[in-house]
């Protein structure tokens, strides 16, 4: 088990056996003893510490290291912006949504980036899940980070802001206070080091408007100062990957002509000369998580892939842009992600297939007790005519953050099993998605900038 530092003084000792700290710069002495034990004590200590400060200069020293090995948190933005250009074709990028147990799950990603040469894959949390996880930016980032220095990996590490959504009612109530709550969460995250960050405001698309443009006016023009906003305190030398969404997901399929009244605005309301979003989600037939049966199996998709192909195509020909963006893919059946790449899809969201292996793969006393803390907690939660299975499907992401502890520190033989059913799920669709041989190709556009945690440009 490894150590949680209580003091600054151990926080101090636990450093120092592998790394020289010098002021602000670091130099790295030991990397054997950094990867083997001592980056498991910063990120424990950064995740489990109960002191505040003591979690901040833990985070805040995995960055620096992180940093000094290699492992550097950069922006996707030029690599997608040559999928734009037609420079790079044929790749879609896995963005994986970490639930639980991230930075052992994370683990798991770069072992099968440095297995197979890849470097076009994102790390990513939304706004939802960061409540219901309990991981902040700084702590999701901090896992992730001290996740590649375990491996051994070298090169830009993408962190990105899923799902950064604005409230409907709320924004109703009071849309300057709602549009300030999204700024303070990706200042946040900005700071952490999320250099991609994906706006979402879909949800304020009216249908009762007339025009499309008039649909689209809430969610363009709030895009528009999200991207403005995210310009000005973007690091020196880092454009943010910004993402934009035409169509909630769950909600009614995007067509080409939404995608332009959406662009054809947004593109109004941004300062001349600014670099503007990389890519586009749209609705292609998905729901987060998929659609539970009432006996628990999971209610079969038709994905249509016209929408990803045509409104990608249009993306990129006529706006640059890497293309367009699948959510809610996880729970696909798995021979139809060969065909993302081939539909100008440049990035594909997947998170509840990977929280399902691990449910299904916990000790029963352990999955029981979180089955029971879900209806015994979040019962108001439960909607007429769902039995309990879907119910449990449905809540069941809502039980990492409150046994967090307990899930990172499974028993071996336990954890084993999951990790190894998530590398082969995760192998499976690096392969698939042609994540596989990207290196090189990434690091052509992507030059990795070595910020310093916290910064912002004010």
């Amino acid at each position: 088990m490894p150590t949680i530092a209580k003091t600054e003084e151990q926080l101090k000792e636990i450093v120092h056996q592998a790394v020289e700290c010098d002021g602000e710069k670091i130099s790295i002495k030991d990397e054997k003893k950094l990867r083997d034990t001592i980056i498991d004590d910063l990120v424990y200590t950064a995740v489990f510490s109960e002191n505040e400060d003591l979690k901040e200069k833990a985070r805040k020293l995995i960055r620096k290291i992180a940093n000094e090995f290699g492992a550097v948190s950069s922006s996707i933005h030029d690599f997608y912006m040559a999928m734009g250009r037609g420079e790079v074709d044929n790749i879609t990028t896995p963005a994986v949504n970490i639930r639980g147990m991230t930075y052992d799950v994370a683990r798991q990603i770069f072992k099968v980036a440095n297995n197979h040469n890849a470097g076009a894959f994102i790390f990513e949390i939304a706004k939802s899940e960061i409540g219901y996880t309990f991981q902040r930016p700084s702590e999701y980032a901090a896992c992730v980070l001290a996740a590649a220095v375990k491996e051994g990996y070298k090169g830009p590490v993408f962190i990105q802001g899923d799902h950064f959504q604005f409230n409907a009612k709320k924004y109703a109530e009071d849309p300057e206070k709602e549009l300030q709550a999204i700024k303070d969460l990706t200042e946040e995250a900005v700071k952490a080091g999320f250099y991609n960050i994906d706006i979402d405001p879909s949800t304020l698309v009216d249908y009762s408007k007339p025009s499309l443009k008039e649909q689209q006016y809430h969610n363009y023009i709030c895009t528009a100062r999200m991207t403005q906003f995210i310009r000005e305190i973007e690091p020196e030398g880092i454009t943010v990957s910004v993402g934009g969404e035409i169509g909630h997901i769950g909600g009614k399929n995007s067509t080409v002509e939404e995608f332009e009244a959406f662009m054809e605005g947004y593109l109004e309301n941004l300062p001349e000369g600014m670099s503007g979003i990389s890519k586009i989600s749209v609705q292609t037939g998905t729901e987060h998580g998929g659609i539970p049966l009432p006996d628990g199996r999971i209610a079969e998709v038709k994905l249509d892939f016209n929408v990803l192909r045509d409104i990608g195509k249009v993306a990129r020909e006529k706006y640059g842009l890497g293309g367009t963006v699948q959510h809610g893919a996880s729970t696909l059946p798995d021979e139809l992600f060969d065909k993302f790449p081939e539909n100008n899809c440049c990035e594909i969201h997947l998170a509840t297939g990977f929280q399902n292996i691990m449910y299904d793969l916990i000790p029963e006393d352990f999955r029981n007790e979180i089955y029971s803390w879900l209806k015994e907690n979040l019962k108001n939660e439960w909607k007429e005519g769902w039995t309990e299975e879907q119910f449990i499907y449905k809540t069941r992401k809502k039980g990492f953050g409150p046994f967090k502890y307990q899930w990172w520190t499974l028993d071996k033989e336990h954890k084993d099993r999951i990790l190894n059913a998530l590398y082969k799920k995760f192998e499976f669709l690096f392969g698939k998605l042609n994540a596989f041989g990207t290196k090189e190709l990434v690091e052509k556009y992507v030059k990795p900038v070595k910020i310093p945690y916290g910064t912002i440009r004010k």
